[in-house]
């Protein structure tokens, strides 16, 4: 008969065996399929995933998390104020809130960290957008000025582009913050009525014309609005704020300012 500390024992060496074999299976693995850091392009260690120990190290965090007001929020709501008599769903003199705004990390330039979302949006990395978006998704889960965020809407792609792409890179961001936070993932909220193309190269005027009134929230949600009282946007990259702002355009048609209407994206792009 077995004592229980001789049983134990036998339990603990054979998980260790498994987690050998385990560790054994992933290094051979890298040797056939080598694994990259995303930022840096360094091979990756055994117990490194998607990015190095050293790009890790330096990772450019905004901490806007912890922020009631910070850049981003600012520039954003400054975008608001200059469109604010576009805003239909404010009338008789009603108060906008202000929006709250948060992203992961922040890069300039071509600094590699831009790899980030580039990869995920342009090259399918799905696990670094689930990673990310998971680090993301903490932090605001973690964070008391977002604590009554009850709806989460990702940035719609136009329906053509998500088929030929395969998948909405904004959405995979949001399932994770989603999923840290416990509110609604409510993605068909919103509609791309018309196809855009690339922000990338246009001017700042350029950006805002693209995307003027590219975005709906469809018809059969304007007589049954579903409640909500906190609304996150998530992008996967905030530049200008055209984008984000003319999907909260189109909320704020249906939803009054006692709804507040905040945004998220992995990245936000310091300009200086």
């Amino acid at each position: 008969m077995h004592t229980p500390d001789i049983t134990f024992k036998a339990a603990g060496h054979c998980i260790q065996a498994f987690r050998s074999r385990a560790d054994i299976l992933a290094a051979i693995l890298d040797i056939i399929l080598p694994r990259h850091c995303i930022v840096c392009g360094r091979k990756l260690l055994l117990n490194e995933k998607i990015i190095c120990i050293y790009c890790h190290a330096d990772f450019p965090y905004t901490y806007n998390w912890n922020m009631s007001r910070n850049r981003m929020a600012d520039k954003f709501n400054a975008f608001i104020q200059k469109h604010i008599d576009d805003i239909t769903g404010l009338r008789n003199g009603q108060h906008e809130p202000y929006a709250l705004a948060v992203s992961l990390f922040m890069y300039r330039g071509n600094a590699g960290y831009r790899r980030i979302p580039q990869s995920l949006k342009y090259h399918g990395d799905m696990a670094a957008g689930k990673f990310f978006g998971s680090e993301l998704g903490k932090r605001i889960a973690a964070s008391p000025h977002f604590s009554d965020i009850d709806t989460i809407i990702p940035v719609p792609l136009h329906w053509k582009r998500e088929w030929d792409r395969g998948y909405n890179q904004s959405l995979i961001i949001a399932r994770e913050i989603a999923s840290w936070t416990g509110a609604a993932l409510k993605p068909f909220l919103l509609r791309r009525k018309k196809k855009t193309g690339t922000q990338t190269r246009l001017s700042i005027e350029e950006k805002e014309a693209n995307v003027d009134n590219a975005f709906a929230v469809p018809e059969r949600y304007a007589s049954h609005v579903p409640a909500s009282s906190h609304i996150l946007l998530v992008d996967d990259v905030f530049t200008t704020g055209a984008t984000l702002f003319f999907c909260f355009k189109a909320l704020r048609g249906i939803y009054g300012p006692e709804t507040r209407i905040s945004v998220a994206t992995l990245a936000v792009v310091d300009n200086g």
